[in-house]
């Protein structure tokens, strides 16, 4: 029987969904029932915000009362608060010094920042990095032949291993005398490799930061620059990472 119903389901034609009649093809798409389900659940979802919005009109104290009631006036469908008559506007003077002090904020915070950043760096004796000039230690000797027989190995007394080291380099008394267990400095090693890596980490982040604040800064100071003078040329647009550049024509002053 299950194998009759196999093959009588394999010679059933596939359902299709029909679509608009011709004579009624002026009238658009037909609706489907996935099309009725979404309107539907649209129209349920609309009623039921209107009924929950009667009900708590309904259930509202009419006593109550806060200051916005009265602070508070409807424009363009949003809220905006009420300014009172005596408000003096802001004059553009003042928009200057309000102005001039925010650059002076940022320009301190990114000088304290600076700073944090020179004394990390001197921390962490960055010998190796491109911003930084790489030391010089300069021997000197009596005579030329010396100078062709100098081993600095010898002359540091450490092994020639050690010689590229600028720090955490003993001597090689220490090396033979000191006694050093290989678990406990294996794990002294990791520790301190791993403050290391945090410590870059910081740095890179305070570099990034003393970065974005330099932007501001220049920022600020285009838009203050702006409202000084009125015949301007933009050169280049404003981005994230930069300010924007402008070219301002020379105005002789009587």
């Amino acid at each position: 029987m299950s194998s009759f119903r196999k093959a009588l389901k394999s010679r059933q034609r596939n359902h299709h969904e029909r679509s608009q009649p011709g004579f009624r093809k002026n009238l658009g798409l037909l609706e489907k029932k996935k099309d009725y389900k979404l309107r539907a659940d649209d129209y349920h979802k609309k009623q039921n915000t209107l009924a929950a919005l009667r009900k708590k009109a309904q259930d509202k104290n009419p006593d109550e009362f806060y200051f916005k009631m009265i602070n508070s006036q409807l424009e363009d469908g949003a809220h905006v608060v009420k300014r009172d008559k005596e408000e003096v506007e802001v004059t553009e003077e003042q928009k200057k010094v309000m102005r001039t002090q925010d650059i002076k904020y940022v320009e301190m915070k990114r000088v304290a920042e600076a700073k944090k950043i020179e004394r990390l760096k001197g921390e962490l004796h960055l010998l190796d990095a491109d911003s930084k000039q790489k030391n010089k230690h300069t021997f000197f000797v009596n005579s030329k032949k010396e100078v062709a027989s100098f081993d600095l190995a010898d002359h540091l007394n450490t092994a020639p291993e050690l010689v590229d080291r600028v720090y955490n380099r003993p001597t090689l008394e220490t090396l033979e005398t000191k006694v050093i267990q290989a678990a406990a400095e294996t794990k002294s090693v990791k520790k301190l490799a791993r403050q290391r890596r945090q410590q870059y980490k910081l740095l890179s982040q305070r570099i990034d930061r003393e970065k974005k604040m330099f932007v501001i800064s220049q920022k600020i100071q285009t838009r203050k620059d702006l409202q000084d003078k009125t015949m301007k040329v933009r050169v280049k647009k404003e981005t994230p990472n930069a300010a924007a550049i402008y070219k301002f024509k020379t105005k002789r002053k009587r």
